[in-house]
């Protein structure tokens, strides 16, 4: 079992833990460390067991703060996810029917040949 030193409100403890632990056990001491630091500063020096008493309670503090909002969180999606699905929006896209195309064609072959017979008489 490996040993990790970590410091927290300025001082050292040597703590064992699990090879390949010693990344989370760094992460948890700062977290740790960023709440007894002000205590320290503010209180001056403190009993080592009254520093990190009072800096765990300031921790699980703000862990209950954030799992209640996660609760919150959690309940609007249920919310949000059990209201009905509105039915999709029905889009038409016009189709022109072939006869319609047929006859425009046919109308336009009809102007051509009339268009080159002008031509021929005007020219």
């Amino acid at each position: 079992m490996p040993d990790v030193t970590i410091s927290i409100g300025g001082r050292d403890f040597q703590v064992a833990c699990q090879p390949g632990e010693e990344h989370f056990l760094r992460a948890a001491a700062q977290l740790l460390d960023g709440e007894a630091r002000p205590l320290v500063q503010q209180m001056g020096r403190l009993p080592e067991a009254r520093m990190l008493l009072m800096a765990g309670l300031m921790l699980a503090d703000k862990t209950a703060a954030v799992e209640d909002e996660n609760r919150q969180m959690k309940a609007r999606i249920s919310e949000l996810e059990q209201r009905a699905t509105p039915a999709p929006e029905r889009v038409e896209v016009p189709v022109i029917p072939s006869q319609v195309t047929e006859t425009l064609a046919e109308i336009a072959a009809r102007a051509e040949a009339l268009a080159a017979r002008l031509e021929e008489r005007v020219g």
